[in-house]
């Protein structure tokens, strides 16, 4: 099991989520704690955000980064896709 952190960033976004996003978020996280790489809604990043990953929750993406040697992976960005990877 993974521990799950937040940037600031990424928790000011998470409490401003409506009802059904914040549920869908908390479905999106206890995946994440159970296995960060492998679910349909997950896929690596290149580029500039290399070594990173990104849970895709509706029009919405969760990008995060998995730290293996103590089990925690820091959510670093909760936005939506049209500004997500700005």
């Amino acid at each position: 099991m993974y521990e799950i952190v937040f940037t600031e960033e990424a928790l000011r976004a998470y409490r401003k989520a409506d009802s059904p996003l914040a549920r869908k978020l908390n479905r999106c996280f206890d995946n994440l704690a159970e296995d960060p790489r492998s679910h349909p809604n997950i896929k690596r990043l290149t580029g500039t955000l290399r070594g990173r990953f990104r849970y895709r929750v509706g029009d919405w993406r969760v990008v995060y980064r998995v730290d293996d040697k103590v089990r925690r992976i820091t959510i670093l960005v909760i936005a939506h896709r049209s500004g997500v990877y700005d």
